[in-house]
């Protein structure tokens, strides 16, 4: 039933969408997000970068959750025919997640559409590869939603996690471009609001700050509970949970900092980060601190949903399926940075570059040779 729906809705989005695309092109990109309400911060790197090298292009910004409840999901419907208008009258089209409009629709030849997916890897498998699995998404409904379809270009930050891409997205070679997020030159550029931090968080300057950044699923408060109760009582450390934006896990306000910062600031900030199948992983390696993965669930996450890289085998000293373990690893204060910095150069490639920069100019290329069409 909820496939023919599905078809349903697309005839309709198509016969509405036909008419809209006799308006003209114009100069413009569009980028459209289900990720979250608020510009992320490859978004805003990326508006300034192409600010600067093309002042002329416009640049418009459909980005909204879908919220539960009836009234969210009219409102959204509405939302859905503006996007309609802007792919229509778009040279450029990014996107960082699944679009319905984007990958749903007959676009004008025209229309270039990049996914700048919202992560800087892929520990854990998505879209396409996991298909069919427990936290995967029903093959069906996936070919009825178009799923990852109408890409030009797909951004991927190494040749090792273009593989994953290509298998998640359903793309060629041809369709990957080899280029970090944004986000890289904000993780390197030297800067941590590290006085911000400690003046909101009293007595945080006389403990290590250790954070656990974990990937979205559901034994995720569980977990958490380990770690907490191997940290609790240790005076040299201080464990701070960021938790994931999706996570419907209660926060414990014992585990959150004072103050406004993101997981890409509290990374810069801590001494030591924990993270398990997260892309937070990748952001961690940039800096170079001692990263550890704790994955107690290893097997069932393997078989629930799957994964791309073997944290065993590519980290083996700094991955645990137990708390205690790892604590004494901390603890013992040996860390093989050799083995995080190759970890780093195989899924982060052109970290020492201006990613932004050579991003924009991409799409500055784009822009001029489809005007010159």
């Amino acid at each position: 039933m909820k496939v023919l729906l599905l078809g349903l809705l697309k005839i309709a989005l198509r016969v509405i969408y036909a008419p809209i695309k006799l308006a003209k092109t114009k100069n413009r990109i569009v980028y459209l997000s289900r990720q979250s309400n608020e510009k992320s911060l490859d978004m805003r790197l990326l508006e300034s970068a192409v600010k600067k090298e093309s002042p002329d292009t416009e640049q418009v910004f459909r980005i909204r959750t879908l919220n539960k409840g009836f009234k969210a999901k009219i409102k959204y419907a509405f939302a859905v025919i503006g996007d309609m208008y802007y792919l229509a009258t778009s040279r450029l089209a990014i996107v960082d997640t699944y679009s319905l409009t984007v990958s749903c629709l007959n676009h004008k030849k025209d229309l270039k559409v990049i996914q700048m997916w919202h992560a800087l890897g892929a520990t854990k498998k998505f879209g396409w590869q996991s298909i069919g699995t427990k936290e995967g998404r029903d093959e069906k409904l996936a070919k009825a939603l178009c799923m990852h379809k109408n890409y030009d270009y797909v951004l991927a930050p190494s040749k090792e996690t273009a593989k994953f891409y290509m298998e998640a997205f359903g793309v060629d070679q041809s369709k990957i471009k080899i280029c970090p997020l944004p986000r890289v030159d904000y993780i390197t550029d030297g800067k941590a609001k590290t006085g911000e931090f400690y003046y909101n968080n009293p007595g945080a300057s006389e403990k290590k700050i250790v954070l656990y950044v974990p990937t979205f699923r559901e034994r995720e408060e569980y977990i958490a509970e380990m770690l907490k109760t191997e940290f609790e009582g240790m005076e040299d450390y201080r464990l701070i949970i960021s938790p994931h934006p999706l996570s419907s896990v209660k926060k414990d306000e014992r585990y959150l900092p004072n103050g406004d910062f993101s997981s890409v600031d509290l990374m810069k900030i801590a001494d030591i980060i924990i993270t398990d199948y997260s892309a937070c992983a990748y952001e961690g390696a940039l800096l170079m601190k001692p990263l550890y993965f704790f994955v107690p669930d290893y097997d069932e996450y393997m078989k629930d949903r799957g994964i791309n890289v073997n944290v065993f085998e590519e980290m083996p000293s700094a991955t645990f399926k137990n708390a205690e373990a790892m604590l004494s690893s901390i603890k013992n204060g040996e860390y093989d940075f050799d083995m995080l910095y190759s970890f780093k150069e195989k899924y982060v490639e052109n970290s020492k570059g201006s990613c932004t920069e050579i991003f924009a100019k991409f799409i500055n290329l784009l822009m001029v040779s489809g005007e010159n069409q």
